[in-house]
């Protein structure tokens, strides 16, 4: 009997490193629809034909370390219109730690950095968040 994959086993690697994430989310691609009816068509709807494809941006999520500046050394990088692109790589690994589902992202930079909520009386770990805009991706399974 074949059994879906889990989740909770997953690798990134970003511009040849490779960074422990707790969550990623955001992985989507959308065909935007376009309809059309000309004047002479017989039928009284409108034809629908693929698009642009849209993609959504990505959240990363990870633990927040001392002396870790990962986040912030690729948040300065950006100037106006000219931000440090990279490849990030999202692997699903089975359990030999061998990716068995792959979601490339090309050129992504990032939009957004989100700082852990901090609470005096908080029992869980410092989360930090990292949102990336991307010009693609490509998805590999198998």
């Amino acid at each position: 009997m074949a059994y879906p994959l889990p989740a909770f086993h997953f690798s990134i690697d970003w511009g040849g490193t490779q960074l422990a994430f707790s969550e990623v989310t955001g992985l989507n691609v959308e065909v935007q629809v376009i309809e059309y009816r000309d004047g002479l068509s017989p039928e009284f709807s409108t034809v629908k034909m693929p698009g642009l494809k849209k993609y959504g941006n990505i959240t990363l999520k990870r633990g927040v370390f001392a002396g870790d500046n990962d986040y912030y050394n690729w948040l300065k990088t950006i100037k106006m219109n000219k931000p440090e692109r990279r490849d990030v790589i999202v692997n699903l690994l089975n359990e030999e730690h061998e990716p068995v589902m792959t979601w490339k992202i090309m050129n992504a930079w990032p939009t957004k950095i989100t700082s852990p909520d901090m609470k005096a009386s908080g029992n869980e770990a410092a989360i930090e968040t990292l949102e990336i805009a991307h010009e693609g991706i490509t998805i590999e399974n198998g």
